[in-house]
């Protein structure tokens, strides 16, 4: 995501790792490294002078922890700092009101109509509403009251529109009645995209404020734009008084300097990121995962979020027993397979992971995951429980039912029979724990 910044953060700390302790000097030239790395990242000025200045105060004279060196110590102090600086805690979503209101506003082509589905979606999973409904405010763009009708089907939201309509704020003031009259308990306004210096049409995002009287507004940033996006959120809370930022297309980002500087300018939390183009490509904004992410360190905070939603513990134990007993089959291989799907991309999970990011997965080939799931499909019950022997007419034929080769077939029978070995080898815990000289929970 951050792959220039990263690297370039990455250099910085070399050059402080083998050092023995943080003095003055090589903090100093270390900080510098850091100061050009963030401004060429296009993170605002006063924001990297503000950074800079703490991390400076923070690393010269810092009491050395004895297991810990002084360059991991100095990366420590980064982290803290970045993370504080993107607000130190997940900001919660306000939900005031009968029903509680979130206008979206922002440039032209920032992604609005898009992420009213998305959050609606996202609330709705969440458990913080039932019954959500979209209202189009967008009179200005064509199409975009098809584009929300269309997301709003998806995301399985009702939504209010009235195309002969000319002024968003009668529509504003219909949906909101509409919304009350049929019970929804979730009203999320979509508005028309505009610049901050176009005094009729923010008079008019004023006006459309006032009929909702909404318990959130959020400005929704482009995370490629940089500090474009930090000055027009800064114009825009002063007008409106936004109470937060959505940043989108963080998926596409490799500078950050929006992500770094929004909060510190304008005062109002980061709440939402959007790290993709499909509905349910949204989460809350995370700073400590966000730093962990900037320095190169993975999201382990993001990663089991998403494990926490898409896994089953009880299916989870279930199958850490039969890894243990060398017991598992197929058929638990392809609900593995499955879940992960739901996850996400297989490049984009193996990225959440500490070190991965500096790995070459790019050139990833997800198709070689798409074939192991196409070859166990195509097997019976009973191959898929191992209770047949794939002999070789039968891995002809799965290699004919799944579109694959023969080799395809053999590679996936080798991998499976290898894993099952080192399972049925690998130690209990409890001769893991002799081996290590006493229990593994003390």
């Amino acid at each position: 995501m951050f792959g220039a910044l990263t690297n370039q953060l990455q250099g910085a700390f070399s050059k402080i790792m083998g050092k023995k302790k943080l003095t003055e000097e090589n903090v100093s030239e270390a900080v510098n490294d850091v100061r050009l790395a963030l401004l060429e990242a296009d993170v605002s000025y006063p924001v990297v002078k503000t950074l800079i200045k703490r991390i400076k105060d923070q690393a010269v004279g810092e009491l050395l922890i004895k297991s810990v060196t002084p360059g991991q110590q100095f990366v420590k102090i980064v982290h803290d700092e970045l993370a504080a600086l993107m607000g130190g805690q997940e900001a919660e979503v306000k939900l005031e009101g009968t029903p509680p209101v979130i206008m979206l506003c922002g440039l032209q082509g920032s992604g609005k109509t898009t992420h009213c589905a998305k959050l609606a979606k996202y609330l709705k999973k969440q458990g913080k509403c039932k019954r959500p409904m979209l209202i189009a405010c967008d009179l200005q763009r064509p199409a975009a009251i098809q584009q929300l009708q269309m997301l709003g089907e998806q995301a399985g939201c009702e939504v209010f529109s009235q195309p002969n309509e000319k002024d968003p704020i009668r529509v504003a003031q219909a949906g909101l009645k509409q919304a009350r009259e049929t019970g929804c308990d979730l009203v999320i306004a979509d508005t028309a995209g505009r610049l901050h210096i176009d005094d009729a049409l923010m008079s008019q995002l004023e006006q459309v404020r006032e009929a909702l009287k909404p318990s959130e507004i959020l400005f929704v940033a482009n995370a490629t734009t940089g500090q474009d996006a930090v000055a027009v959120a800064s114009e825009f809370n002063k007008r409106i008084a936004i109470t937060g930022v959505i940043l989108t297309m963080l998926d596409g980002s490799t500078r950050g300097g929006a992500a770094i500087s929004i909060r510190e300018v304008t005062g109002k939390p980061l709440k939402f990121e959007g790290i993709g183009e499909k509905l349910d490509d949204l989460q809350l904004f995370h700073p400590g995962s966000m730093a962990d992410r900037i320095l190169g360190m993975g999201d382990t905070i993001n990663l089991v979020k998403k494990a926490q939603e898409h896994f089953n513990e009880g299916d989870a134990k279930q199958l850490e027993q039969k890894l243990r007993s060398a017991s598992f089959t197929y058929d638990d291989y392809i609900k593995q397979i499955q879940s992960v799907k739901k996850m996400g991309s297989l490049k984009s999970l193996l990225g959440m992971l500490p070190g991965m990011g500096q790995l070459p997965i790019g050139d990833l080939d997800e198709k070689e995951f798409f074939k192991v799931e196409a070859i166990i499909l195509s097997m019976t019950p009973d191959e898929r429980a191992e209770i047949c022997e794939l002999t070789p007419s039968r891995r002809k034929r799965l290699a004919g039912g799944s579109g694959t080769k023969i080799d395809d077939v053999n590679k996936l029978v080798k991998s499976f029979k290898q894993a099952k070995q080192f399972f049925k080898n690998m130690p209990n815990m409890k001769q893991l724990e002799k081996m290590l000289g006493g229990s593994l929970w003390r």
